[in-house]
């Protein structure tokens, strides 16, 4: 199968690995405005770019989708993300892409582990933050997100079914915000 064929059919790839004669195939691509290059050694086809969802663990390996992302994904939110954001260990350098637009969110890697998920979005396999930790994350950024942000989500969550409070309870201690997410719950239940 040709490269461009393979680019098509995946979206995304990697130079690693592949033929020099593949990889001036894919210079190609971009010259002709068929592929686009993310950044180095990572191409996609342009169609992949069209899509609401990119491989994330391609472009951030080891990243988790979070905030805006990740609230969009889980429908606590009407606003749409201006970017991919995701959150990664505090002491690791990556390089993102121009385009599509990353932010990345540092955090430490004792609070990164806490309610990490995967989910197929698109056909891509994406690590993100469960809705718990997303209503948790609302309530630890509210300063940066604003206060409306984080009400609307903390709200549109407690009018889910199945909502489990023990569950965000347990990573609101995990993540040093429980009184301040209890006096919202108080608020509002």
């Amino acid at each position: 199968m040709a490269i461009i064929d393979k680019l098509i059919q995946k979206k995304f790839i990697s130079t690693q690995g592949l033929s020099d004669w593949e990889e001036q195939q894919l210079q190609m691509a971009v010259r002709e405005g068929t592929a686009v290059r993310i950044r180095n050694g990572i191409y996609a086809s342009v169609d992949a770019l069209a899509d609401t969802m990119v491989d994330i663990n391609l472009i951030v390996p080891e990243g988790i989708l979070c905030l805006w992302s990740a609230w969009s994904v889980h429908g606590l939110t009407t606003q749409i993300p201006n970017a991919y954001y995701v959150a990664i260990e505090r002491s690791r350098k990556v390089t993102v892409p121009q385009y599509p637009e990353f932010k990345l969110v540092y955090q430490s890697s004792q609070f990164l582990s806490i309610g990490v998920s995967h989910q197929l979005i698109q056909g891509y396999d994406i690590t993100l933050f469960d809705v718990e930790r997303c209503v948790c994350d609302a309530v630890r950024y509210r300063k940066k997100v604003g206060m409306d942000v984080m009400a609307e989500i903390l709200q549109t969550y407690l009018k889910r079914p199945g909502v489990n409070l023990s569950k965000l309870m347990t990573y609101a201690v995990q993540l040093k915000i429980s009184s301040t997410l209890n006096t919202y719950l108080e608020a509002w239940l």
